[in-house]
């Protein structure tokens, strides 16, 4: 057993104190979401665990930039067979995790076979159980062979599900995160902050010009927007309050970046509780939703629509927001023709993001008029997470889906969408087997014409980013091709 060693804690810092923000060493990062249920990326679904430990405390075998290339990790190089099946990965010397654990394979091997435990919560274990043998040749060194091909796999390696952990810290990484990353955990007052602060024991501690990131959460908009103006906040990466982002933007104190994310923001629908595993139901959700009001009413016009479950910016992307057109006479046929002339009602769980509960208003509006009575019942996070993604106890819902290809969600059975189609299952086996990247496109393609075709939830829109700075504030990424706050990149101007 390696022998951990123990830091002395760092001098408490008040993160309202005057001055925090602004000092050159020292960031604060705006959030509208706190982490929960813990700081483990690879046990925990909510994307917020992610903007803060990803790439912060832990780090995969590879690395995703911010244009979305697949990069050296914790992996400096590899090797992949003819057959797509056998990767080989040679490992970073002289790595150790913040706590003084070396880093080696063995790490590796014990993260891969955690999270494709029978107990393993990761929420993408598809990704491990995949695996049918991984063997650590020498302390250097790890051959991963798989059942089938991924084409996607040294992407799905740089995500936060994948981020390597060590077996003497692992059970406390929920609460106290020990990784190899350029910072490491300090603190955490749950409602308020979480504190990192470089660690010292990162293989290029020069390279990190921050001494200490401060993410606060602060969910109400109005709130993020005097946190700004008021100096305790230096950088929000995704803000939500976008009716006032004109106002940042006159100001010569701040910039706002404008850019891509991943996020399929959708109206998830239960596909297998009454009426909506009727075909006809979802059809007519579909011919009732006015995307362009959503995302004007909603998002202030910050949004692309979305036919389908795939991001617009990518090149496999099928254009199908005209498939089912705003038709409200035709959503009353449908229904009609399903046995529901005169509408019925359903549940409407939102989640806390402002998206989710301006649009959810909308959203209720327009369902209203084809006889569909929407009953709002808002939800914090922990609770969304637990009735709707985990218990799927649910008829709608509204949530952006933030993580990159993610379309073999679909695919997977009991998710909360409960959508069962083994035609979808097989296009997407198609893709993840073609060998010719103009296949695979395809497949691809046919997959988002077959989530169309079922209707299997309302699309909505792919989500903006939107982010405001402090001016001086530098190396913030503009688009997000995975949910991350790359803190590593940040520093200030002098």
């Amino acid at each position: 057993m390696r022998k951990a060693v123990s830091f002395a804690l760092a001098a408490v810092l008040s993160v309202a104190a005057p001055g925090v923000a602004g000092a050159k060493d020292t960031i604060v990062v705006g959030m509208g979401l706190e982490p929960s249920p813990g700081l483990d990326p690879t046990m925990g679904a909510a994307a917020a665990i992610a903007q803060v430990t990803l790439y912060n405390i832990f780090e995969g075998l590879t690395r995703i930039n911010h244009i979305g290339e697949v990069g050296p990790g914790l992996a400096t190089r590899w090797q992949v067979s003819e057959d797509r099946k056998t990767y080989t990965f040679h490992l970073r010397e002289g790595v150790t995790f913040a706590d003084g654990t070396a880093f080696d394979s063995g790490d590796v091997k014990f993260t891969f076979e955690r999270n494709a435990a029978p107990s393993s919560t990761n929420k993408r274990k598809r990704y491990f159980t995949n695996v049918a043998r991984i063997d650590s040749h020498d302390p250097h060194t790890v051959v991963i062979e798989l059942k089938s091909p991924n084409p996607t796999f040294l992407f799905n390696l740089g995500e936060s599900v994948s981020v390597i952990v060590a077996p003497e810290s692992a059970a406390g990484n929920a609460t106290r995160p020990v990784g190899t990353g350029p910072f490491r955990f300090e603190k955490w007052f749950k409602g308020d902050s979480v504190t990192l602060v470089k660690n010292p024991r990162y293989r290029d501690p020069g390279s990190i010009r921050l001494e200490r990131v401060v993410f606060r959460f602060i969910g109400d908009p109005s709130a993020q927007v005097a946190a700004m103006l008021a100096g305790d906040v230096d950088f929000f990466p995704y803000f939500r309050s976008p009716e006032s982002l004109g106002q940042f933007k006159r100001d010569d104190r701040f910039v706002v970046l404008e850019g891509t994310t991943e996020g399929e923001t959708i109206l998830s629908i239960n596909n297998k509780r009454e009426p909506f595993n009727d075909i006809r139901v979802r059809r007519a959700i579909a011919h009732a939703i006015d995307r362009q009001a959503i995302i004007d009413g909603a998002m202030f016009g910050y949004g692309t629509p979305i036919g389908t479950h795939f991001a617009p910016h990518h090149p496999a992307y099928v254009d199908l927001v005209g498939y089912y057109p705003h038709d409200p006479e035709r959503a009353k046929r449908l229904l009609a023709e399903a046995g529901y002339p005169n509408g019925f009602t359903a549940t409407l769980k939102l989640p806390p993001p402002t998206y989710a509960r301006r649009g959810g208003e909308i959203i209720a509006g327009q369902l209203a008029k084809i006889g569909i009575r929407a009953k709002i019942e808002p939800l914090e996070w922990a609770q969304w997470l637990d009735v709707v993604y985990k218990q799927k106890n649910y008829d709608l819902s509204i949530v952006s889906h933030v993580e990159p290809m993610d379309i073999g969600i679909y695919a997977q059975g009991g998710y909360y969408f409960q959508y069962d189609s083994e035609a979808f299952r097989a296009i997407l086996r198609q893709a993840d087997s073609a060998a010719d990247p103009r296949a695979r496109t395809a497949y691809l393609q046919a997959a988002q014409r077959k989530l169309t075709e079922d209707a299997v939830n309302g699309y909505l829109f792919q989500f903006a980013k939107t982010a405001v700075l402090r001016k001086g504030v530098k190396g913030a990424w503009r688009n997000s091709p995975i949910f991350v706050n790359d803190m590593a990149a940040v520093y200030w101007e002098e």
